[in-house]
């Protein structure tokens, strides 16, 4: 991954060692975070947290959490807590938390200011007609009616747009530049709205907001923001965020840079799309640990620094492309496999009667906790005669390249003894219900006899002191890669055209994402383990304990196999 690992330390590093080169920076290096409070953060928005902070970070300077909350119809205080805890989780901290809401006064009397220079307007046309105005990517708009309108009328009807006397959608304010201009976003933008909604900072203080595209610039210049760092869709926006930073009167003059947003595969990051999942019922909540959100994943057992890894590893590129999912799951494999303790589940259990062992002899057996790390010492596991193995261990007519239990074949149990099956049980059904199998007592790991070779070793879980548990075992949510849609800008019209687009979503959701196994046992030695604990199973995957466990009956959520078809470079 040389080349990924360049591309993320150059570009953006690059520019912004160059401004310092130039003078075009006095002081700190400032950067900003600006997530809007409408929902959980996902892994595409972690992108952007890892750079905004990443980068602030190298060259000394300080990064600001800023909630842009100009669009109170969706934000809530649910999700400005979620953001703030799922940043700390990730291991950065800001300097400055800071609201857009908080800079309304300031922002109104710029857009006052704007009116004044005859570069805004209070508009009356509907969104309807604003759309056919605008023209299209091949043809010139025209010029609204009202783009003329004196400036004092213009004030005038601004401030009672502020006092609540217009229904929302019947007027807005607009920039003023150019109809013409080949950037649809340079043609006379709609900087205010009126929407009379109460706002979950400042209540019922304003039943006007300003545009993202307003608004942003804006803020980045009141608080002295030297690299305002953004995804690529907001290029074509370029223009217009140095328009508005150039006419707004503050002294500071950030420099916008696009990078590439998050694509990955078999994973769709529209935030419609997650909200619907989970208004429809779909997933669980937002932490569904099929989801992309950061409380989904962490539910679902990935680490901070497997995320980390893959964003270093994933790069930072100035075009669009996607990354393989098996990427990020190679690095919670890496992660995983350094730390997580070992331990053996079976899943889908069948029973193994030992009949030359004592009925009710317990004894308990050492094994390592990890084979690597002899610091994490080791544990003992209860052996006795009734156990339980899985039932895809074993195979009643098995080929002869079938090297786990069969009637008359041997197997080595993990840190225990050989055993031969030499009954079959089966119910009025025809259906294994049971093995019969004899164990030779010479063959003890780590004893005198343990040196006789068998071919197979299984994994096993001693029946009397076994946990019951239920285990979730989770595959993609889609069924298929799809184009990313999502467009991070607001502008007329684009929420419904993106809604449309995804009314079919549920073809491609992938209805068997989940498997629930609620015969699981895993060794008793598991019973204190808490939620949030990491382990691997021998031969099934790394487990982490879910929210949903009971003293009673824990929950193991499969954060990811043991293999994996990615091959890194």
């Amino acid at each position: 991954m040389e080349t990924n690992e360049k591309t993320a330390s150059n570009f953006i590093e690059e520019f912004v060692q160059q401004d310092i080169a130039e003078g075009k920076v006095i002081g700190q290096i400032q950067t900003r975070f600006p997530p809007e409070p409408n929902g959980y953060l996902h892994i595409g928005h972690v992108k952007a947290l890892y750079v905004d902070f990443s980068v602030a970070e190298k060259f000394g300077g300080k990064c600001n959490l800023r909630f842009d909350d100009t669009n109170p119809a969706k934000e809530d205080v649910e999700f400005v807590e979620a953001i703030q805890d799922d940043i700390h989780w990730m291991g950065f901290d800001w300097d400055k938390l800071v609201y857009g809401s908080s800079y309304f006064d300031q922002t109104y009397e710029i857009a006052k200011e704007f009116i004044k220079k005859g570069l805004a307007y209070v508009d009356e046309l509907t969104p309807e007609q604003m759309k056919e105005y605008r023209g299209t990517l091949t043809a010139p708009g025209k010029n609204s009616p009202y783009r003329d309108r004196p400036i004092e009328e213009s004030l005038d009807l601004f401030e009672r747009m502020k006092n609540g006397e217009f229904a929302d959608g019947t007027l807005t304010l607009r920039a003023k530049i150019d109809m013409s201009s080949p950037n649809i976003c340079l043609r006379d933008p709609t900087i205010y709205r009126v929407l009379h909604k109460h706002h979950h900072q400042t209540g019922d203080k304003w039943c006007i907001y300003p545009m993202y595209d307003f608004a942003h610039p804006i803020q980045d210049c009141i608080e002295g923001v030297t690299h305002s760092l953004c995804s690529l869709e907001y290029e074509i926006h370029r223009p217009l965020y140095n328009w508005v930073r150039d006419n707004c009167g503050l002294p500071a003059h950030p420099r916008q840079i696009e990078f590439a947003r998050l694509n990955m595969t078999h994973t769709k990051l529209s935030k419609r799309y997650l909200r619907r999942l989970v208004e429809e019922h779909f997933v669980s909540g937002w932490d569904d640990p099929r989801m992309p959100t950061l409380v989904g994943m962490r539910r679902r057992g990935y680490t901070p620094e497997s995320i980390h890894d893959f964003l270093h590893r994933a790069g930072i590129a100035k075009s669009d492309s996607v990354v393989d999912i098996g990427l990020l799951e190679h690095c919670i494999r890496e992660d995983l496999n350094d730390k997580a303790p070992r331990a053996m589940a079976v899943l889908d259990p069948i029973r193994v009667t030992l009949t030359n062992w004592e009925e009710g002899n317990i004894v308990y057996l050492p094994t390592e906790n990890h084979p690597a790390h002899p610091e994490m010492g080791n544990r003992e596991v209860a052996f006795g005669k009734h156990l339980f193995i899985e039932r895809e261990d074993f195979m009643e007519d098995a080929p002869k390249k079938f090297f786990r239990l069969a009637p008359g074949r041997e197997v080595r149990l993990k840190a225990a003894y050989i055993i031969r099956c030499d009954e079959v049980v089966k119910d009025d059904a025809g259906n294994v219900i049971e093995l019969l199998c004899s164990v030779d007592l010479t063959s003890l790991s780590g004893g005198e006899g343990a040196n006789r070779k068998v071919k197979g070793t299984l994994h096993w879980v001693e029946e009397t002191t076994a946990q019951p548990i239920e285990a979730r075992l989770y595959d993609y949510m889609l069924k298929e890669d799809e184009p990313e849609d999502e467009n991070g800008a607001e502008t007329e019209g684009e929420e419904e055209a993106e809604a449309a687009k995804e009314k079919d979503f549920t073809d491609s959701f992938n209805w068997d994402s989940v498997k629930v196994l609620d015969h699981a046992v895993i060794e008793g030695g598991l019973k204190d383990a808490k939620v949030g604990d990491h382990f691997q199973f021998m031969r099934q995957g790394y487990f982490v304990v879910d929210k949903d466990s009971t003293p009673e009956r824990p929950v193991y959520n499969r954060t990811v196999g043991l293999k994996g078809s990615y091959k890194p470079e």
